[in-house]
């Protein structure tokens, strides 16, 4: 593997972290229950994480702000326009792995 510098690392991460943001904005047909029966963690998840990073940089950045970036709109109007009720399965699989999600 190739050293990187602490620079290079920072911009491929940053990287990766676009295009992941980018894909789950292009398929708001995966819904977050999913991602976190299968992943542990979800685009909630992943918005937390950014404002976490970013209050822990002395930048105030709330929740709701955190999760438009995330999201590519407000999180109300993601909401109407792509998630569904979850299904029987859904829910108790998330009932299965909810410790893991701590």
């Amino acid at each position: 593997m190739a050293e990187l510098t602490p620079e290079q690392r920072t911009e491929f991460e940053a990287a990766a972290f676009r295009r992941l943001v980018e894909h789950l904005r292009e398929r708001g047909d995966v819904q977050n229950i999913d991602l976190m029966n299968l992943a542990g963690f979800c685009r909630n998840c992943l918005s937390n994480w950014y404002r976490e990073a970013a209050n822990a940089a002395g930048v105030a950045l709330d929740k709701e702000g955190s999760r438009e970036i995330v999201y590519g709109m407000p999180y109300d109007e993601w909401r109407e326009r792509h998630q569904h009720e979850a299904n029987d399965a859904q829910k108790a699989a998330f009932a299965r792995s909810r410790p893991k999600h701590d």
